[in-house]
Order: C-alpha cells, then structure tokens, then sequence
C-alpha cells in the first residue's frame, strides 16, 4: 500500500483539529504557475499523481472522500497513479466530466465549512468558490495552509541566483517595457500594478533564473509598480552583483518575497491596484485595503507579442533546435536496429543533443517520448517503472523543446521505425491534414483562435475520430513554454490571434493501448494583405524539420497539402543544410525529397 493513506490520514487529522469539513487542495503556487516550483507541488506529494512536468489536478478531501479531478491529458497516467493511494480520479473535461465545485456544494452540509490554502488558489476561482458555497449556507476558510500541518520534509523555496536577459536579444529595455505596462494600468482606471504572474514578471525585468520551476528560466517572485516605485519582492540570496547592476540601473527597490502582504496591506488610500484575479492569490488579496481594480490582461497581451529583435532571434534557435533533432533522429534511425534503445535513454539523448549548444539553457519541459501504446497518453513521462525497448514495428511520437537564449522551442514529430500499418499511415495523414489547413489560415484581424479550431479537427471529426486538448497555445520568449493570452482550442477566448504572437499547431489523435500520433510546428501569425474589407492576417511556421514521408497516405492528400509540404520542406532543407555535416545533410536531403503523387 503506497504511503498516500498516511498523508490523508494527517490531512483529516488536521482538518479536524481546525474545524474543516471539506478541504480542497490545488495544484499550483501563489502565482497561479503551470508547473511550481517543488515546495508548492503538494498536490502531488499528496496523491501520488505527479510527474516532472508537473500534472494539472485539484484534490478534494472530505472525512468519506479523497478525489483527484485532472483533464483529458492525464485521464491514462492518473488512473495508474493514483491506484491504491486511497484517492479516486475525477474528469473534469470530456464527456463524464463532473465540475469540482458542483460536486463540493452538492456534498457540503449546511453549517460546515471548506477549507482552502489561499495562498494557492486565484481570487478568481476562491470567488466563484464562496459564492457557490454561501447559496448553501456553507462557510468558506481561505486561511488554511494545510503543508504547513502535514508535510514535514517540504522542499524549501528556491533560491536559485538571477540573470539579466541580454536586451539586445529582447530588443526592449526594461523602462521600455514598465512604461508601457504603466499604459495599460492607466487604460485600465488605476494608478498601480501589481503583477504575481512570474512570466509577466520575467518579462518586465528582464531577469531569468535558473532551476526555479523546472524548464523554465522565470523565478519566484512579485512585483509592485507606479509612477513613482518599483519595487520587487525577491529573496536577497537570489541577487547577484550584475543583477543588482541591473536593478540599480532602473531604480528598482526590493524587499524580500514574503514582504509582499504587509506592503499591500500599507498602501494609501488612494491607491487604485490593479490586479489579475485569475493570476493574484487570494491569500494576498485578502490583505489588500486600497481600492482594488480587477484587470491586468494587458500586461500578458504585451507580452505575447513579439517584436521583430525577438521574432528574428526565435529563428536561430529554431535553426539550432532543427541541428540537435537531425542529429537526434539520425541516431534513433542508426540504433533502432539493435533493439537496445529505450524511451527513458532516448529522452536522454535528446537533452545530451539540445544542451551541446550552449545558448540552450534547458529543454522547455519534459520530453514526452512515447513509444506506441505510451504515445497514446498525451503527456507521457517516461520513468525506469514505465520505460520500454524501442524494437519492432511502430510509431515513436516525440513532443520536445528547448530554452534557448534567443527563443523557446516546441515541436511534435511522430516516426514510424519498422513498417507502418494501412491505418497507421491514414490516421498520420488525417492529423496532417489537419495541421496543414491551420498553417494555410487566412482571416480577418479579429479572428480568435476558437474560430479557427475546427480547421484542424474537421478530417478527423469526418471519420468520427477527436482528440480533446487544444490545438494550440501561445508560446513564450525564453520564459515559458505555455503563455497566453491567446489560444486555439475549441473553448471560447476573446483574445483575437495578432501579428506577433507565437502559437502552436498541435492537432493529434491518440487510440489507447494502440499508439499515439500529434503532429507540432510553432507558427507566427504576421499580416497577409489590406482590402477594402480591412486587414487580413495569416501563419508563418517557425519550426524547421521534416515531417515522415514514410508515414504520408498521398491518396487522401491533395495536390494544395502535396505542395504545401513540399515547400516546407525545401524550407527546412535550405534552413538546415548550411549548420549540419555533409552526412547529416544528405540524411536531410533524403528526408525531405519531394512528394509525387
């Protein structure tokens, strides 16, 4: 029996010793972080489910209940973990999907009280939280930092040293960039900022860090600014002497990290605090006694689109991203054959191949290398319990990146090694399909990216075929890998898709116990052409590197997608040919002969 039982058994005793009835647990940090930094990932610690890339979950615990809700991504991977921990999983997307707070109010008795660590959920959802509870005559604590009861060998908070992002590779300095958040704070009513989100906050300073969170340069931290302060919230031992230069230089304060509630708690009156709900714990919101202006998307706005320095520089790392995976797939090629290459090895290799240039920092997250069944599982994690021998026939799907200093890196390239099956190579192409009619988009400035979505599901809903992530996220520069505020999924978001910003095109199809296929380029959506009905906008792909010939149906392809990979493939030819070996360019060449149908 895992040790999980143990720790619920310290979470109810806890939660009775402090008069809470329902005690909910998310899975993330003060700045609502994708992936947290260790000493936040209790969530984890707690059930059992987790991996290096982190894993999306809330658990709930009640005296009768320990329930793990995750999305379509984990449905596989959480069902395994989570077997004999004493914690059950919960869907909260898909068709047997359950929404956590319905279930909550639904099992909360009149009188009781739900408990949360504030510090960890957003304003926003503790909101939508109390106003369900309260209809109910249910109270709800958010002073209840339960790790700090029951997880005695917590990991500490980093304190890992920052770095300056060098601004001739950013191409804006740090004043450049506070003035025109100060803009958006003014558009938006207030005359102060603060900003919790650690990529907003990355981007402001242009500071990084290393090892903070895991596979992204970003650091913990806060940041407060007016007209007249700007002051960062940051652990002394993190500051180094050029960074200390840095903050000088443009009149940063700084106080420690844990300083930010009681200065929030002490501003004037006449303050108006801008804040993101969906970003700014409640546990600091709390504290707040200034006017309070709900907002802040501006600033992610900024944010999200690139500036001709930084889009030109995303190119290079691209290039040296396309270096490192001929390399990586010339060697899985070579070595297959011998029936001695696992995934846990190959992920190795692939961070070996990345990390040999040194403007790359870190891979931007954790290599999901799935070999057939485990490509099947979206965000696969290839462990020594999980790991297998790459031999015999069939599909390695391998979704990868890279933190380089002149860009972030995401790409999927599913393989065939042996020979593929008839619907092996139709279901490849399906997805391909897919993924080339959103490269070829063209739209009205205004478009968002729900509105394009369909374009790279519509061959597999044809076949009655789907898959249920999204099909494209906004992509960071040098900070995360995952940014908004844009998206294309089939979820409703009313950020319209600008020249600039950097997104995914990631449609997939993925059969449980069978394999996995998704196929993954970067695109930059840049403008098209002025009518007289306006502008109109379109993609550029990033990503350099040839999709498997071996795996394209050609009898379902039409001669406008034959072209259209044809093109990018002399593309990633000419791109590629100059940085790599006169054998590492002949293997290019053949990968990337043309299409004939």
């Amino acid at each position: 029996m895992k040790k999980n039982f143990e720790y619920l058994g310290r979470l109810r005793k806890a939660m009775a010793e402090h008069a809470i009835d329902i005690c909910i647990i998310s899975g993330t940090d003060p700045h609502q972080s994708e992936l947290p930094p260790r000493h936040w990932r209790g969530r984890e610690w707690l059930t059992g489910f987790e991996s290096e890339n982190g894993t999306n979950g809330t658990a709930v615990v009640s005296d009768s209940d320990a329930l793990c809700w995750t999305d379509s991504r984990y449905f596989i991977q959480a069902e395994d973990q989570l077997r004999d921990t004493g914690f059950k999983m919960m869907k909260e997307d898909g068709p047997e999907a359950v929404d956590l707070i319905d279930w909550v109010v639904e099992h909360a008795a009149q009188g009781q009280t739900v408990g949360i660590d504030g510090m960890t959920f957003s304003v926003d959802y503790a909101r939508r939280l109390q106003d369900a509870l309260s209809a109910k005559g249910v109270t709800l604590n958010t002073d209840f930092p339960l790790f700090d009861f029951i997880y005695p060998d917590r990991p500490a908070r980093p304190l890992n040293p920052l770095f300056v992002h060098d601004e001739k590779i950013v191409g804006q300095s740090a004043d450049e960039k506070i003035d025109a958040v100060l803009h958006q704070v003014e558009l938006q009513g207030a005359n102060a900022i603060l900003i919790s989100a650690l990529d907003d906050l990355a981007w402001t300073t242009n500071l990084r860090a290393a090892n903070d969170i895991n596979f992204s340069p970003i650091f913990v931290g806060f940041l407060f600014l007016d007209h007249k302060n700007r002051v960062l919230f940051v652990d002394d031992q993190k500051l180094t002497d050029p960074v200390k230069a840095h903050l000088e230089k443009y009149n940063f304060k700084t106080l420690p990290y844990d300083a930010v509630k009681e200065f929030v708690a002490k501003l004037p009156a006449s303050t108006d605090l801008l804040i993101d709900p969906a970003k700014t714990a409640r546990g600091i919101f709390d504290h707040i006694n200034c006017n309070v202006i709900f907002g802040g998307e501006g600033v992610a706005k900024l944010k999200s689109i690139k500036n001709e320095t930084m889009i030109s520089n995303l190119a290079i790392a691209m290039e040296k991203d396309g270096v490192a995976l001929t390399r990586f797939f010339m060697m899985v090629e070579r070595e297959y054959p011998e029936g001695k290459l696992t995934e846990v090895e190959l992920g190795k290799r692939l961070r070996a191949l990345r990390l040999a240039d040194p403007s790359c920092v870190d891979e931007s997250f954790s290599p999901i290398l799935g070999w057939n069944e485990h490509g099947a599982i979206v965000h696969y994690e290839a462990t020594p319990e999980t790991d297998v021998t790459i031999q015999g026939d069939g599909l390695l799907l391998v979704d990868s990146g890279g933190q380089y200093i002149y860009g972030t890196t995401d790409i999927t390239r599913t393989i065939a090694l042996g020979n593929p099956t008839p619907e092996q190579r139709h279901d490849f192409t399906l997805v391909l399909k897919g993924h080339i009619a959103l490269s070829n988009a063209i739209f009205p400035a205004g478009t968002t990216g729900h509105q394009l979505d369909v374009l790279a599901r519509q061959f597999l809903w044809k076949e009655g075929k789907a898959y249920y992530h999204g099909t494209g996220h906004g992509v960071g520069y040098f900070i995360n890998c995952h940014e908004g505020p844009q998206n294309i999924r089939l979820n409703i978001n009313p950020t319209p898709l600008e020249p600039g910003m950097i997104t995914s095109n990631e449609p997939g199809l993925y059969l449980e116990g069978r394999y996995g296929i998704r196929t993954e380029n970067l695109i930059v959506t840049e403008k098209y052409a002025n009518t007289e009905f306006g502008d109109f906008l379109h993609f550029h792909p990033m990503t350099l590197f040839p999709y498997d010939r071996k795996l394209i149906d050609l009898d379902i392809m039409t001669p406008e997608e034959i072209k259209w990979v044809n093109d990018y493939h002399q593309l990633v030819r000419s791109r590629l040919t100059p940085l790599v070996s006169a054998e590492e360019a002949k293997w290019l060449e053949d990968k990337t002969q043309p299409l004939t149908k």
